[in-house]
């Protein structure tokens, strides 16, 4: 009877404990659940198959084992049979620009980063400064990136760039640091074109005193190492970390500014000078002062090699208005007049420069994924340009993981967003991609997103395409009723 009476007592306690555990693990209701994934961690540079990935609004609520899916009560759920499942991926160098007329044009290319994975673009000034500022606060499409971006830049008196703060004095640097804690920009841009090499130094030690991060055009006049020691930020455009190789940046640098050479002629002897020596020892110094490299190569190396490619047939065309294209003429009649040997210059400052990336590598210097997609930069296309700059990285001797890093780890970690994006697990943004291949394996498996989560959007194949024929449909219209400006 003692027995039998234990037995009981423990089952009616079994029975009472039953419903409690059930209370403590409630379904709980999400917007969107995947089942079968594939888990791509690109900081560890490892995959987990068999999870689950659920979405609630623009948050991952929860990462983890495919059996644990019965405890969401999802609106969709989508079975991606193993397909592999990465962060969305950030271009951080972008520019939107070509004047008012152009603003629909440029509106228009936020869907063209979307349909390529691109969820979010550092935009690193052009001349549609303000309506970019409005686009990050309130995006022109549901099928927008995320936009960060510097505002208007910093610059000299009348430089040839347009839409920018000129300055001639501290002051008017100090006005124009003002002007941009006000306008709430995400970084500070400054470039050379006219400014003295005095207010640069200075404009970046101001910015850095006031908690904003700078990204710069580094003058020929200076060296790399005199910018990163005043506090720069972020680098852009890897020809700058070739000059800081040279073993006599420092007194070509005084020639420069002595008038005695052209810029080209100047970038000409950096290369001839680079030393590989010299180089280790700077870049190892950037790393110890936390300075970026946004190498931007893919542009680059296009605009280097305008007399070897023909790109009458580039896909990219049909995905571009030709408002912007137009812009595309600048540089190209710019390529056009030069000289036999001012292109021999220029594709040996461009294989020069190339070395530089897996010694940047070595040294530890965070990489921005970035391509100066946009307006001026010719066969530059939007979206489509990242998944080149990823394949040049791995051409030239980095890892698909390292690639990847720079675009959707350290890049958000640069512009203090690392809590929110980086990762696909819990709290993080639902900003995702599905690929058909392991992009750790081979970083091309990016340019074919099965589908695109934006902000907890799911965005399937067929609406992928629907978008690319929306695309080109509307850019075949603008072609047929376009009449060139003089300018243009």
């Amino acid at each position: 009877m003692r027995t039998f009476l234990i037995a009981a007592s423990a089952l009616l306690s079994a029975c009472a404990l039953a419903p409690l555990a059930a209370a403590q693990t409630p379904v709980q209701p999400v917007d969107l659940l995947l089942t079968s994934a594939t888990v791509v961690d690109v900081e560890k540079g490892s995959t987990t198959r068999d999870q689950l990935v659920a979405l609630r609004g623009g948050d991952i609520v929860a990462v983890g084992p495919e059996g644990e899916a019965g405890r969401y009560q999802a609106a969709r759920t989508l079975d991606l049979g193993d397909r592999y499942v990465m962060p969305g991926l950030w271009d951080m160098h972008v520019h939107f620009g070509g004047g008012e007329p152009l603003i629909e044009e440029n509106a228009e290319l936020m869907p063209l980063f979307v349909i390529n994975g691109v969820v979010a673009v550092r935009d690193a000034a052009g001349d549609l400064a303000q309506q970019v500022l409005d686009w990050r606060d309130a995006p022109p499409s549901p099928d927008s990136p995320r936009i960060f971006t510097s505002g208007p830049k910093i610059e000299g008196i009348a430089p040839v760039w347009k839409g920018v703060i000129e300055t001639g004095s501290e002051a008017d640097v100090d006005a124009a640091l003002d002007r941009l804690q006000a306008l709430r920009v995400d970084f500070v841009k400054i470039t050379d074109n006219t400014l003295k090499p005095e207010l640069f130094l200075y404009a970046v030690r101001e910015a850095k005193k006031r908690g904003m991060k700078t990204s710069a055009h580094i003058p020929a006049s200076i060296t790399v190492l005199e910018a990163a020691e005043a506090g720069l930020s972020s680098i852009e455009h890897l020809d700058y970390a070739m000059k800081a190789g040279s073993k006599d940046e420092a007194a070509i640098a005084a020639d420069y500014l002595a008038g005695k050479y052209t810029y080209a002629q100047t970038m000409r002897r950096y290369a001839d000078t680079f030393d590989t020596e010299t180089a280790r020892r700077v870049y190892a110094r950037l790393r110890e002062l936390g300075t970026a490299v946004s190498p931007t190569l893919y542009g680059s190396t296009t605009l280097a090699n305008l007399d070897l490619d023909d790109h009458s047939h580039d896909e990219g065309l049909a995905y571009v208005g030709p408002g912007i294209r137009a812009t595309y003429d600048w540089r190209i009649q710019r390529a056009a007049q030069a000289t036999p040997q001012q292109v021999a210059d220029r594709h040996f400052v461009k294989d020069v420069t190339a070395r530089t990336l897996p010694m940047l590598r070595d040294a530890g210097v965070t990489i921005l994924t970035g391509t100066v997609a946009g307006f001026l930069n010719s066969f530059n296309y939007p979206g489509f340009s990242l998944h080149n700059e990823l394949e040049l990285y791995v051409e030239l001797g980095l890892t698909p993981r390292e690639a990847l890093m720079g675009s959707v780890v350290d890049g958000p970690r640069f512009l203090n967003q690392g809590e929110r994006y980086g990762a696909v697990a819990a709290g993080k943004s639902a900003d995702l991609l599905v690929l058909d291949a392991d992009p750790l394996k081979d970083v091309s498996a990016t340019r074919s997103a099965e589908a695109v989560v934006l902000r907890g959007r799911l965005i399937d194949a067929a609406e992928l395409e629907r978008m690319r024929a929306e695309i080109r449909a509307r850019v075949a219209a603008r072609n047929a009723s376009f009449t060139p400006s003089p300018a243009s």
